[in-house]
């Protein structure tokens, strides 16, 4: 059940054509983020209910982990579903939902118990259309303009027990497994968005002239260009690598982190890089390059901040301090 995460990759990668980097990013949501939980630890009935319907398109999905006072600090989210009966009551509330405000369903993360932080939380199969459900507004962004992103308020929402996905308290174990497929799927969705982005500016600077020969000929601009297509590659070996090693079950947190913290800092470099040649043009909203480079930012934010990553690599070297 569910996409294989290689052929997702490699869906991923091809989504980089697309002019219009929220539909990679949704379609992320559905495969990649919101979902490989459900594919792995999901009863038979909760992926007959939710994610055939996903993959198939027939359902928005969206992902309800980040909260107001707890965005990269999962452990910290402050959401509770108290059981009672054979029914969760959720209160609380989410931040930053991509689709949060055309979702038909979400993987939300809450604290079902008043045990540790990382052993209290569970994943649960969330219908948007239930009472209590306020989508309180959908934010207005920099860039990414044309996926919704929704803050989403819960007052004594009531939900079924059966939509636990796998055992109570594994929550947090889940979703840490989802934060890899998410993290790999967005390095793999920026792979080709940067390369078309190079050759789209090799192609404007060998016709645009300045001094009376292409801008391209000058050694400054053709240089960059391929110092910028050689970190491009790079990033995908470790992707490759990476997705390898995850396929045949190894955990690639550190290598994921890695990716990510690479993509994150090398698409706004070829955002910034490349729009500095096309001039007063790249500043204007007529061309790919200049939505590439607002749509960029979010790259070392979103999916776990560039701080985190480093948290995180350092954590696995070793090499973090002891509180």
């Amino acid at each position: 059940m569910g996409l294989d995460f290689s052929y997702n990759i490699a869906v991923a990668e091809e989504l980089g054509n697309i002019r219009c980097g929220g539909v990679p990013m949704a379609i992320g949501v559905q495969t990649g983020m919101a979902t490989p939980a459900l594919t792995r630890f999901g009863s038979e009935e909760l992926k007959k209910q939710f994610l055939v319907p996903t993959i198939v398109g027939d359902f928005v999905a969206c992902l309800g982990i980040s909260e107001a006072g707890a965005g990269s600090d999962v452990a910290n989210i402050k959401t509770t579903a108290v059981r009672k009966g054979n029914e969760y009551v959720i209160n609380g509330g989410k931040m930053w939902i991509t689709s949060g405000s055309q979702a038909d369903w979400m993987c939300l993360l809450a604290n079902t118990s008043e045990g540790p932080p990382h052993q209290n939380k569970s994943l649960i199969c969330l219908p948007m259309n239930l009472p209590g459900i306020h989508v309180a507004k959908k934010i207005d962004k920099l860039g990414m303009r044309s996926s919704d992103t929704a803050q989403i308020f819960f007052e004594d929402v009531r939900v079924p027990c059966k939509n636990l996905i796998g055992e109570e308290g594994n929550g947090f174990t889940y979703q840490m497994l989802q934060f890899q497929e998410e993290r790999l799927w967005g390095v793999a969705s920026a792979l080709t968005l940067m390369e078309t982005v190079i050759q789209e500016t090799i192609d404007y600077t060998r016709q645009r002239k300045v001094f009376g020969r292409p801008v391209l000929h000058n050694q400054t601009v053709h240089f960059c260009l391929a110092e910028l297509a050689a970190e491009v590659e790079l990033l995908r070996s470790l992707l490759h690598r990476a997705v390898a090693l995850y396929v045949e079950g190894n955990d690639v947190t550190k290598f994921a982190s890695m990716a990510k913290l690479k993509m994150g800092r090398l698409t706004r470099e070829v955002t910034d890089s490349c729009l500095q040649f096309w001039g007063g043009m790249g500043f204007t909203s007529e061309v790919f390059v200049s939505r590439c480079y607002r749509d960029s930012r979010l790259m070392s934010i979103g999916g776990g901040s560039d701080e985190i990553m480093l948290s995180i690599i350092c954590k696995y070297m070793d090499i973090l301090p002891i509180k």
